[in-house]
């Protein structure tokens, strides 16, 4: 009797629990604490502000005008060459000294963009957060005087830093690529307003995840832009802003944070592009122009950041971080053929890598810093032989580690930046790891944007702020 008496008291427990949680659901509003979705309240930027109605180059601020006797020249991601390597005949310090000597320093927008060195002046592509706009800065290269800047307006939100490219530059043109795919063309001189495309509107390009890393390039007499979308690679004439060809992407390959690289085989001159699919080569000249001659889908990582590192024979090595490791392929022709030969392929673990920077080859050496999934050995500079990108010849030690941050070779040193602002001065050898002094420059966070160096100057950024250090040798 107890037992069914505590059974009854059970179930009677159970109805009024119920009955309590329908009644409650039942008169309660599960959208009374919230409003109707107006436009401009949820942090969505305007109609105005979207990539359908940028007016790329609209404004033009004009401060002051300087002549400059300087004729150094850093024309490009990874200059001139594309090489990483300054070959200016002007002798640089090996040690601080008294301390490092900071010409001048300048706030930039959050981010990783660098700038291009030409006759006296610096380039840089910014992003003006308050104003939102991009933002081409011109500078002087020895007093950071702001002469001009020409802008845009375009909402973008912080992801990991704004602007992260390169521009390119020669004596009558200066292409900048924004963080959402607007392609600016401008007079260097007068800082006048040519040109422009927005990729994500004419070509349907997929912005990446942390905006646009790719770096534009001039070849000649036009521009090299690899949009993805609906074509893989434009050329694009720098005088008129008419696109003169273009490469169809039946793949539909995605623009990477990678940009592209010249080639020449067997006297064939080709654009090395990684995107997010694959790698492939594009004819560059000739009646095929714009037409890809060979590719592979044997690297796709979906994260894609260093730049092909094309070697002789038509050897090309490429890394990525986030675990992709790297790969060593072999590009073949024989009567107008071409193959792919994969030669080498394997974890960060297991041989040369990187996650962001392009390694550097120098005296049939290459050079990295080892991402941070590479084991004991990861954050150090190495040296490996390029035919045998898994066997380690020698690294920095575990007490030298560096991070994402760029390195420079220039008068025989590597000049190499950590994440933290401390950049290290070694010597450019390929038989062992020669540190020669290292100093903090700022204290900031992410230095990441590579480092540009001409008539005796350095230029280096971290997340917010660019310096301009003297190193010439007296």
């Amino acid at each position: 009797m107890l037992k069914q008496g505590f059974i009854k008291v059970i179930i009677l427990f159970i109805i009024l629990i119920s009955v309590s949680s329908f009644l409650w659901w039942f008169t309660n509003d599960p959208v009374k604490d919230l409003t109707a979705s107006i436009p401009g309240l949820d942090n969505r930027p305007p109609k105005s502000e979207t990539s359908d109605n940028v007016i790329i180059g609209e404004r033009f601020d004009e401060y002051v005008s300087i002549n400059s006797t300087l004729t150094g020249k850093w024309t490009r991601f990874r200059g001139e060459d594309f090489d990483n390597i300054n070959k200016e005949n002007i002798p640089l310090i090996d040690s601080w000294g008294d301390g490092p000597k900071i010409v001048w320093k300048v706030e930039l927008g959050e981010g990783h963009a660098a700038p291009v060195i030409y006759n006296g002046k610096v380039y840089i592509l910014d992003y003006n957060e308050f104003k939102k706009r991009d933002a081409l800065r011109c500078f002087s290269l020895e007093s950071g005087e702001e002469l001009w800047r020409r802008s845009y307006n375009v909402h973008i939100k912080r992801n990991h830093g704004m602007s992260r490219t390169v521009p390119a530059i020669n004596d009558k043109y200066l292409i900048t690529m924004g963080p959402r795919c607007h392609v600016m063309c401008t007079d260097p001189n007068t800082g006048d307003f040519l040109w422009g495309i927005d990729l994500v509107k004419e070509y349907n390009t997929e912005v990446p995840f942390w905006y646009t890393g790719q770096c534009p390039i001039i070849d000649g007499d036009v521009a090299i832009i690899a949009p993805g979308g609906t074509s893989l690679l434009i050329a694009v004439d720098l005088a008129s802003g008419e696109v003169i060809w273009e490469t169809p992407n039946p793949d539909n390959w995605q623009m990477s944070h990678s940009s592209v690289m010249p080639m020449e085989l067997n006297g064939k001159k080709m654009y090395v592009y990684v995107a997010v699919g694959g790698i492939c080569g594009i004819s560059a000249e000739g009646a095929d122009r714009g037409q890809v001659l060979w590719k592979t889908i044997d690297f796709a990582p979906t994260v894609i950041a260093p730049s092909p590192l094309v070697m002789d024979n038509g050897k090309i090595f490429m890394t990525a971080g986030y675990g992709a490791g790297a790969i060593l392929f072999q590009v073949k022709e024989s009567a107008g053929n071409y193959s792919v030969d994969i030669l080498q392929k394997y974890k960060p673990i297991e041989g040369v890598a990187s996650e962001q920077q392009t390694p550097i080859l120098y005296q049939g050496r290459m050079f990295s810093i080892l991402p941070k999934d590479a084991g004991g050995m990861r954050n150090q500079f190495v040296c490996v032989d390029p035919n045998d990108c898994q066997t380690i010849l020698w690294t920095s030690g575990k007490d030298e580690r560096y991070g994402l941050g760029p390195y420079t070779i220039a008068d025989d040193k590597f000049f190499i930046l950590n994440d933290d602002g401390t950049l290290t001065i070694a010597k450019a050898s390929t038989e062992k790891f020669t540190l020669l002094d290292k100093a903090k420059i700022i204290d900031g966070v992410d230095a990441w944007g590579p480092i540009a160096i001409a008539d005796g100057y350095l230029l280096m950024r971290d997340s917010k702020t660019m310096v301009c250090l003297d190193i010439k040798r007296e």
